[in-house]
């Protein structure tokens, strides 16, 4: 189009997010709503998605654009970013718990909320009559979504309705978090200046003194690997986010330098990349993990996010460590602000390859703990292969049924030559199903989505959706895994995933109807080994027991089938996983919901280390360890 063209408003912005490469918008319907669904029916190829809340909506649009992030590296002209479309305050409030995730976690997301007419407005101010869904502060929207945005327009005037939504577009892209556009429903009729031009994120300018803050950085950080030897890579989430793990993997493959992930980094690149030595999760790690890591010379957070479940509940990181993040470096005491990882990360390549030599640092860190008497395995390859396969117990827990997933998904795996790939992409919850999830060796770049830091119990059932979706054209199936009480937060969302023919399959862990997570953070010693199995758990960590496989018989038809299964030994899961693996089993046909049942008192064992500080052996003195 020209400039000196015109379009209605609905028009314009259904028209930018075709655009960016969107192909579905996420959302609840409403009257506000309606014009510009049909506008963006009519006018373009973005398909609508109608969920049953807004918040499985959120979930979905979030998750969409995390792999569309991931998949824009290698998609030219992806911008990588999702929408979600919903209607004034008692649509938007739902939302804002999806929108707040996002925001927290930096997915790039465009909520749009469709608001009362302009008129209604003014015979608000005016005489205080309310319509449907206002409230007495006619700015009430704006100014939450104000608090988890980066940035937030309230739409009333078509002449500066191009602006505003461009405006807030290329915020979203160039900050990679998300913006809030407010749109009146008498403006999405009026006239407009078309659309004009392409948006595209605006990289923030290299000036001479940000280049001398790289080099100070990148030399402190050669020189801590210098005095301290054997480094020891952490990538975190914003390799993910900022779109680097190619730059990340030349660092890896140059260098040979040995590394870790984050859980919400987990599969950043493939995890059978030379060097990789598994998730570090300070105490809940592997231990294994944990004493390779510990017992590196110095360790390198690239986009890392420390938290204090991730550091292990330290409230420092040592004056052995570097960490970029954050839009700056921090190398033991010293700081350099305003030095960006995209930056950072070749410069430190090149700088390391031409001070020590190309594969200097290879290292075989389990193989080296393993020769200084530590209790560890004799090599990386050998701790990745005690993550797979049996014996399994005859019942499942909690770790038995994710080795047994981490031996499905690696028979799933497709051998090179060629990249390694896996028809499934993992969505996990939070809670024990992260925890437990963490170990799965993920052979596909970018094939782990989980909301690591915001931690909203329900999320992967609708992120189920964006992820399925998202990656639709590539055949990807999601894999997800979550809690019972997660479970009952956002099951609806299946519906979704029946009535546009997705085929997730949902593992629904089921504890014996119990919020297992809360009660290991309120009162660990439940848990504890040579106590009575008597109930004693608190009161509020119960759930009402459902049979979840029977939803199956509620969102499913004849015309889009549905299955469900419960299991609790292990072979009725290797016989299930079996019909799963073969494409023209009937159950593939549709979404699979599986009950996996497991007794009360199980739990991960990564988590054990919350007994160990806090409770004394039975008959014992009380430890004086903090819980949480």
């Amino acid at each position: 189009m020209t400039t000196s063209q015109t379009c209605t408003v609905a028009e314009y912005l259904a028209l930018r997010l075709e655009e960016l490469g969107i192909t579905h918008l996420f959302g609840v319907p409403g009257d506000h709503l309606g014009p510009f669904l049909t506008t963006l029916h009519e006018k373009t190829k973005v398909r609508w998605v109608g969920n049953p809340t807004e918040g499985g909506a959120g979930q979905a649009a979030d998750a969409y654009a995390r792999v569309k992030v991931a998949d824009a590296e290698i998609a030219l002209g992806e911008q990588g970013i999702g929408a979600v479309a919903v209607t004034y305050s008692v649509g938007a409030f739902n939302l804002l718990n999806a929108i707040g995730g996002a925001f927290a976690e930096y997915v790039p997301l465009i909520a749009i909320n469709a608001a009362p007419s302009y008129e209604q407005w003014l015979n608000q101010q005016a005489i205080g009559l309310l319509t449907s869904h206002m409230s007495q502060r006619p700015t009430s929207n704006l100014d939450v979504y104000r608090q988890v945005t980066v940035d937030a327009q309230a739409i009333s005037n078509p002449g500066l309705a191009p602006i505003q939504i461009d405006s807030a577009i290329i915020a979203c892209l160039s900050h990679r978090r998300p913006v809030y556009l407010e749109v009146m429903e008498d403006v999405w009729g009026a006239r407009c200046p078309a659309p004009h031009g392409r948006l595209t994120r605006r990289e923030r300018p290299v000036t001479e003194r940000n280049k001398r803050l790289l080099e100070e950085a990148v030399t402190a950080t050669v020189d801590l690997i210098r005095r301290y030897s054997n480094p020891i890579l952490w990538a975190g989430e914003e390799i993910d986010r900022f779109r680097l793990s190619d730059e990340f993997e030349k660092l890896v493959r140059d260098t040979r330098i040995p590394f870790c992930t984050t859980i919400g980094a987990k599969s950043v690149v493939s995890e059978y990349t030379p060097g990789f030595s598994g998730v570090y999760n300070g105490k809940a790690s592997n231990p294994d993990v944990a004493e390779v890591f510990h017992n590196a010379g110095c360790r390198i957070g690239l986009g890392s996010w420390a938290t204090s479940k991730n550091l292990g509940g330290k409230r420092s990181i040592g004056d052995d460590w570097a960490v970029a993040a954050h839009e700056g470096v921090r190398v033991g005491a010293s700081y350099f602000p305003d030095v960006q990882l995209a930056e950072f990360i070749p410069a430190l390549r090149e700088r390391l390859v031409a001070e020590f030599g190309s594969g200097a640092f290879a290292a075989d860190y389990f193989a080296r703990a393993h020769d200084e008497g530590l209790d560890v395995p004799d090599s990386t390859a050998a701790y990745l292969d005690s993550q797979t396969g049996g014996p399994y117990p005859e019942s499942m827990t909690y770790d038995s049924f994710f080795r047994h997933i981490n031996a499905f998904l690696e028979s799933q795996t497709s051998e090179p030559p060629g990249e390694r790939s896996n028809p499934f992409t993992v969505v996990c919850d939070a809670a024990f199903a992260l925890i437990g999830s963490m170990n799965l060796r993920m052979a596909e770049r970018a094939s782990y989505v989980a909301q690591n830091s915001w931690l909203s119990i329900g999320y992967s059932v609708g992120a189920a959706t964006g992820v399925a979706l998202g990656r639709r054209h590539a055949g990807k199936r999601p894999m997800v895994f979550v809690g019972d009480g997660s479970f009952q937060e956002t099951c609806q969302e299946m519906s979704t995933h029946v009535r546009h023919g997705l085929r997730p399959v949902v593992f629904v862990l089921d504890n014996e109807a119990f919020y297992g997570i809360e009660q290991m953070l309120v009162h660990p010693c439940y848990y504890q080994d040579g106590r009575p199995r008597s109930d004693g758990a608190e009161f509020y960590n119960e759930l009402h027991p459902w049979r979840y496989e029977k939803l199956a018989e509620v969102f499913g038809s004849t015309k889009h089938p549905m299955n469900g299964f419960a299991v609790r030994k292990h072979d009725e899961l290797a016989a299930l996983l079996k019909r799963i693996a073969e494409p023209t089993d009937a159950i593939n046909q549709g979404p699979i919901i599986v009950r996996a049942q497991f007794k009360r008192h199980d739990y991960p064992e990564a988590l054990k280390y919350k007994i160990a500080e806090n409770c004394p052996p039975p008959g014992g003195v009380p430890s004086e360890g903090n819980v949480g």
